[in-house]
Parts: C-alpha cells; sequence; structure tokens
C-alpha cells in the first residue's frame, strides 16, 4: 500500500491507497420491500475486509438504521412524520451495528460505532473532537463505521446528509480517496433508465458537468439523490480527494482501480481543517451584506473584510461565529469568523480605521473579519 496522503494519479491507484472512506446508502443494504437485507451488508464487509487484510485502513460511512428499525417495528415503509423516523433510527441503530460487528468479526476484524449529527461538524470543538477520535480508532486497528445521528437530527433526517458528511469525514481522517456506492452504477448523463443515457467515466473539472442532467429524489428507503452526491463531491475534490461513484455491487472492482463507475479528479489542495470546515460544515448564524469595493477586495483573497465596506448586518450572532459574506445583489461570497457581534457592529459600519480609532479608542480599529479567518464561496466571479 502506498503511504497515507499519497496523491493519487488515477483511478489504478485507488488498489493501493492506504485510506480511504466508502459510504453505502440505504438502497444498497436493503431488500425489495425495504428492509435491512444482512446479505447485501455482508457482501459490502466482505469487499472492505479484504481490503483491509490487503494492508489499507477503511473508514465505512453506512446508511441503513431507519431500514433495519423497520421490521422490529412492524413499519411497512420509511415514516414520514420525524417522530416516528427518529424511533426508527433509535431502533435500528442497534441492530445495524450489530450486523457490521458479526460480519467484521468473522474476518478476525473490529468495528467502533461513531454517530455524528451536523452539530459535530458545525462546532470547531466537536469537530476537532470527531478527528481525535477516529484518528485514534484507527491507529488500534478498528474499523469504524460512522452514521448520521438519525435518532436526534432534526432537518437532516429528512433532507438525507450522509454523502456530505462521508465527505468531510474523508477531510478529518485525511482519507487517500472516497468511495460512494449507491444504487447506480456510474454518473450518467440523463436518468440512467432513459435509452441512450451515456455513462461518464470520468470527470476532470466541473466543467465536465455542464449539461448533465442529474435529479435530487432519492429512493424509498433512502433520502439522498445524486444532486447530494455531486455536492458531496465537490467538497471533497475542492479540497484535495479523488472520488469514485459507483454500486456496492462493484465496489470489489473499484477499489481494485478498475476501470467501473465514474472517476471524480481532485481539484483542489487539500485545506487545513479550519478552512473546510468554514467553507463547508459551518453554519451561519448571520451575514454582513458588502459593497462592490468590499466584494472585489474580497474576492481578490488577500485582503481582510475593514468595516469601511460593509453596508449592512443580518441577523443575531457573536464574535467568533461564522457569517456569510454577500453582495449588494444577494449572493455570497466567503463565510467568515467575525469580530464583533451584531449588537457592536452597526455603528462600525461605513468608518475607516483611522475615524473608529478616534471615535471608539483602541480595539475597534481593526477588522470586522481577518482575511486568515476568511474563506472564499463564490470564486471567480467578477463584480463590476
Amino acid at each position: 500500500m502506498r503511504s497515507v496522503n499519497t496523491p493519487l494519479a488515477g483511478r489504478r491507484d485507488l488498489a493501493t491507497a492506504a485510506r480511504i472512506v466508502v459510504k453505502v446508502g440505504s438502497s444498497s443494504l436493503t431488500s425489495d420491500d425495504g428492509r435491512l437485507d444482512p446479505e447485501r451488508l455482508r457482501a459490502l464487509v466482505d469487499v472492505l475486509a479484504a481490503r483491509r487484510a490487503a494492508g489499507g485502513q477503511v473508514v465505512l460511512v453506512s446508511s441503513g438504521a431507519i431500514a433495519a428499525g423497520l421490521a422490529p417495528l412492524g413499519l411497512s415503509s420509511r415514516p414520514r412524520d420525524l417522530a416516528t423516523a427518529q424511533a426508527t433510527a433509535s431502533v435500528g441503530q442497534g441492530l445495524l451495528v450489530a450486523h457490521y460487528t458479526r460480519a467484521f468479526g468473522e474476518h478476525g476484524l473490529r468495528v467502533g460505532q461513531v454517530l455524528l449529527t451536523a452539530e459535530d461538524t458545525i462546532r470547531r470543538g466537536h469537530y476537532r473532537n470527531a478527528q481525535r477520535s477516529l484518528s485514534r480508532l484507527l491507529a488500534l486497528g478498528v474499523v469504524p463505521v460512522i452514521n448520521e445521528n438519525d435518532a436526534v437530527v432534526t432537518e437532516e433526517i429528512r433532507f438525507g446528509d450522509n454523502d456530505r458528511l462521508a465527505a468531510l469525514v474523508s477531510h478529518l481522517v485525511a482519507a487517500d480517496a472516497l468511495v460512494l456506492l449507491t444504487d447506480v452504477d456510474s454518473l450518467y448523463d440523463g436518468p440512467p433508465s432513459r435509452p441512450g443515457a451515456r455513462r461518464i467515466a470520468e470527470v476532470r473539472s466541473p466543467a465536465d458537468l455542464e449539461g448533465i442532467e442529474v435529479t435530487s429524489s432519492g429512493s424509498a428507503v433512502g433520502t439522498g439523490g445524486m444532486v447530494t452526491k455531486l455536492a458531496s463531491v465537490a467538497i471533497a475534490t475542492g479540497s484535495g480527494i479523488p472520488v469514485v461513484l459507483t454500486s456496492a455491487a462493484q465496489a470489489a472492482q473499484a477499489l481494485a482501480g478498475d476501470e467501473v463507475g465514474t472517476w471524480f479528479s481532485a481539484t483542489g489542495r487539500k485545506r487545513s481543517t479550519r478552512m473546510l470546515w468554514l467553507a463547508h460544515a459551518a453554519r451561519t448564524n448571520g451575514r454582513l451584506v458588502l459593497d462592490d469595493g468590499a466584494v472585489r477586495a474580497v474576492l481578490g483573497g488577500r485582503a481582510s473584510l475593514l468595516p469601511a465596506g460593509v453596508l449592512s448586518v443580518e441577523g443575531t450572532f457573536d464574535a467568533g461565529d461564522p457569517v456569510e459574506l454577500v453582495g449588494t445583489d444577494g449572493q455570497v461570497v466567503a463565510h467568515g469568523l467575525v469580530a464583533f457581534s451584531a449588537e457592536d457592529l452597526p455603528e462600525l459600519l461605513g468608518r475607516s480605521t483611522s475615524e473608529l480609532r478616534t471615535a471608539l479608542g483602541p480595539g475597534y480599529d481593526r477588522e470586522i473579519v481577518h482575511r486568515d479567518d476568511l474563506v472564499l464561496v463564490r470564486r471567480g466571479r467578477r463584480v463590476t
């Protein structure tokens, strides 16, 4: 196996990648009636265990808690109301990890359950704690089995976020690649069921996705669709981690570097954990509306945001909270950690640092968002 963080030149290098994150959706683990299928789960575990036996490290992000809870509760389909969905997930999560424990145990491998919520990627302290925990599990030879904590989440349980979670986990553990396993074998230029739909073997840049028709709907047992998968691909590839998207049935071939599924090349360099958190995981608490000059300065990538360039403040936030920086057209320019609270900012706006020093004294003549606490969201778009 290659050393961890050795860049992969192409899909063939996936066969020797030292550390991979594999995400599997509910539809790949369930039978036609929508309930957990132990044989499908076992088939996936056999593939991942073979990878471990070859010397590679594996982190598994697995959906399926609600699917596992349907039978014990006598439910025929995924619950529509949030409370029942949470209860079903609570019952099913233990069963899901029990199946994984038995299946990996047959290969002499231990698993460690890690349940995460959006808060664990929103709050910096939680984010770092998750990072330390996963690193230690890997060092101890354990296979982390990660799922969103569906028993307590609210909005996320309805819209499905395990795809994005897998991309963030890939960065957390410094993975060499992310493998997304779904119920289709590749990305196509239109619905796969449409006659003449063309498989896309490789995506080298976002430009290769222009003109591709994707849907946002998920399966009867899952909540994600191709839209969420492409969003997670953008997070991973934009931070230096290549992605393979294929079906669970082709998992072994994908991990061997064979020409199956769709390979998404890394398009950016690996970011610091802090910047990735701010760009993709941070829930912003408000927004600052910038004038055109400030937008241009921020997009230039070298300037901090000064009070003189801010027109107005929206929302409620404290100093140190993540906020959106937007232009007068409402388009988000960047995310940043603000140095003042929403209550303190209004009297600073539109004033130069020298004016603020004279009027309010030292401490107020500084940046609202320092450039080291700012990450661009809308890159390369010209603001006139």
